[in-house]
């Protein structure tokens, strides 16, 4: 794979794999590309809830809006510029606040495949 930048008109938005509510994901970088994580954008319309045992390390950058994001352990908030980490194994709820909010991701590995 060769060096690549991405800009979110790259993304092609699809709803989030096994979900309902309006999250959307779009990989710019995945299993396909060759290389070992995947990259890419999300967005997360207001007032969106999810749910799920992360099923690799997940890092989300928060680009516009806000989420917040809990755990057994507690509640963190994020918005734009700063960044959540989700290890694997770790159940999590991610919410958007009433602005909703678009995201950059980082997973390794590859999440496509882990929720297949």
């Amino acid at each position: 794979m060769k060096i690549r930048k991405f800009t979110k008109a790259d993304a092609a938005l699809e709803r989030s794999p096994g979900q309902e509510g309006d999250i959307f994901v779009g990989n710019l970088v995945d299993e396909r590309h060759g290389g070992p994580i995947t990259v890419g954008y999300g967005r997360y319309a207001p007032g969106q809830n999810l749910t799920e045992t992360m099923a690799v390390d997940d890092v989300m950058i928060v680009l516009e809006g806000r989420l917040s994001v809990s755990t057994e352990a507690g509640t963190v908030s994020a918005g734009p510029g700063e960044i959540v980490y989700m290890p694997k194994g770790e159940t999590v709820t991610i919410r958007s606040h009433e602005e909703g909010a678009f995201t950059a991701y980082v997973t390794y590995p590859h999440w496509r495949p882990a929720h297949s």
